[in-house]
């Protein structure tokens, strides 16, 4: 735990500022020059004497800070610096092509893959027979060794032929492509929240019941659904950016978005 001796600065008690308010900025600015993100804030015992102050004054000040999403705080393991969430924009793209642009090292560990036979649930996803196969490719995303979401892929494998006889992809949608001249020309997104499962939570390294984006999406070729795919995204990795036009206005030149999600 980060020692509370080392954080620079000073109440002042003559200030008509509200104590809270001072300890607030004290710990932004300490914060903001000293603690990477993911690290540890010291426990509000700690805050309390290095400050002189009341833990309840401890609590507002770190309160205000969670609610701007400086800081999160994890029950029973305590308060941490907050990770930069990435904003997450729905398009068909790239999942490695998305976390190269940002700078980020992507890796996936492939947890299946193979060629299954339709459940009722998939048949009726994928528009098929229940019992048809199916290829399943479910693999877990990282970016800097760091777990990111769980993806799970589902293809009618009469689209992809002899598939699953060769290694998993590293990017599914330039396979499809390349291989299959499948290129996803369109798709429908459908998001909710959800909390992590035992499996989940234990594969993304958070508590069970942490929240989650659940994602499932329908690609198309042509009229044709070629992918149908289920993920769990880190809520406190990610956040939806959904750009708004209204219709039959045409986005001005000038618009160049530069921000956006991985899928």
């Amino acid at each position: 735990m980060h020692n509370a001796e080392g954080i620079d600065g000073e109440l002042d008690r003559s200030s008509k500022t509200a104590m809270y308010i001072q300890l607030r900025e004290i710990l932004r600015s300490h914060i903001a020059v000293k603690l990477a993100p993911g690290a540890p804030l010291p426990s509000e015992r700690d805050l309390s004497l290095r400050f002189g102050v009341a833990r309840m004054t401890v609590r507002q000040a770190i309160d205000a800070l969670v609610a701007e999403g400086v800081l999160d705080r994890v029950v029973g393991l305590g308060t941490f610096v907050s990770r930069p969430k990435l904003d997450l924009q729905m398009k068909l793209t790239s999942y490695s092509e998305e976390m190269q642009r940002r700078g980020m090292v992507p890796d996936a560990k492939v947890l299946s893959f193979e060629q299954i036979g339709a459940s009722a649930y998939l048949a009726r996803e994928l528009k098929v027979d229940e019992g048809t196969p199916v290829v399943r490719f479910r693999r877990l995303l990282l970016a800097d060794k760091e777990p990111m979401s769980v993806d799970e892929n589902y293809i009618v494998a009469s689209r992809v032929p002899g598939f699953t006889e060769g290694p998993p992809p590293n990017s599914l949608y330039q396979v499809l492509n390349e291989k299959y001249g499948l290129v996803m020309e369109w798709g429908e997104d459908t998001i909710e929240a959800t909390a992590a499962s035992p499996s989940t939570a234990r594969l993304l390294n958070v508590e069970m019941g942490s929240p989650l984006l659940k994602i499932q999406r329908h690609a198309y070729v042509s009229k044709s659904i070629v992918d149908y795919s289920v993920s769990y995204y880190r809520a406190d990795r990610y956040k939806l950016w959904v750009p708004l036009q209204r219709p039959g206005v045409r986005t001005p030149r000038s618009y160049s978005p530069k921000r956006f999600g991985a899928l």
